[in-house]
């Protein structure tokens, strides 16, 4: 098991609005992490989603939101057992590790909102169907993820999955927030290998390796075992630039990377998670 089971979920902090449908649009092109990359540079650069026509992007409008996250995702072992629990569970330890690291710095702190979605979603940056993958959108400081993510992260990228894994990526985006909060985010806007865009992607990445490594102590996991910390690095591994582009592609271009090789995206991550300090994550004054 990951978490405590005894562990009090607060379903609060994550909205469900699983059920939403695009209306109108072109159908999806790609998609997955390929179309996560041009998606990350929209977003830096301060763009709309809906200026990426060809990814299938469009007017959506929202289900309604669920209530079975409030009634079903309660204590930690609700999370053990059921993946939108594990969300509600990593965002309310991310939400505990990041308001304590920003009281002590003496910094105004300012959760994210999380929200769960299929098939599509409204944001205030426009709208988007999942085939983009997992994003933050600093309009609306909102994590918006369509769980299906996650199998295709095992099924079309091979990763090993798990539940640490997929902490692993809702830690990452919560990095993004923590940017935006910070005023790094804005500082991604080129490509290319030594790029700010990289730069800022595994700045997220060592974010996430800094709550990792501190999450026991807010009281929701349990210590983390290698083989889980294994899977979470396994994960970082199969979303690098080199790997999606050889997969992709069948050639690796890094002048066009956006998010970070294989190597750099684990050892960013390793770095967080043992150094356990956000002071360690400073890919902007470092060689990456």
């Amino acid at each position: 098991m990951t978490f405590r089971p005894d562990a009090k979920l607060d379903p609060g902090q994550v909205t469900d609005r699983r059920g939403g449908r695009l209306r109108g649009g072109g159908m999806a092109v790609g998609g997955g992490l390929g179309s996560l990359i041009l998606v990350a540079i929209v977003l830096l650069m301060g763009g709309n989603l809906g200026d990426l026509g060809g990814v299938g992007l469009g007017p959506v409008t929202d289900g309604p939101v669920g209530s079975q996250l409030a009634s079903e995702c309660e204590t930690g072992a609700d999370a053990n057992e059921r993946v939108d629990c594990r969300i509600v569970g990593a965002v309310n330890s991310l939400d505990a590790y990041w308001s304590e690291e920003f009281a002590a710095a003496g910094q105004t702190y300012q959760p994210a909102r999380t929200v769960l979605f299929s098939d599509s979603v409204n944001t205030q940056c426009g709208g988007a169907t999942s085939a983009v993958g997992p994003f933050y959108c600093p309009l609306d400081q909102t994590i918006y993820l369509d769980l299906g993510f996650y199998d295709q992260l095992e099924t079309r990228f091979g990763a090993e999955g798990g539940p640490f894994a997929e902490m692993y990526v809702i830690a990452h985006e919560y990095g993004h927030h923590i940017q935006n909060l910070l005023g790094f985010l804005e500082q991604g806007r080129d490509a290319g290998a030594e790029g700010g865009a990289v730069r800022v992607e595994l700045q997220a990445d060592c974010y996430a390796g800094v709550w990792g490594g501190n999450a026991v102590d807010t009281g929701f996991l349990q210590p983390i075992t290698r083989e889980q910390l294994d899977q979470a690095l396994n994960a970082a591994s199969v979303i690098g630039d080199d790997r999606i582009q050889e997969q992709t592609q069948g050639q690796v271009n890094p002048e066009t990377w956006t998010h970070g090789s294989s190597e750099q995206r684990q050892e960013w991550f390793s770095t967080g998670f043992e150094s356990r300090s956000s002071d360690a994550c400073d890919t902007f004054n470092s060689d990456i």
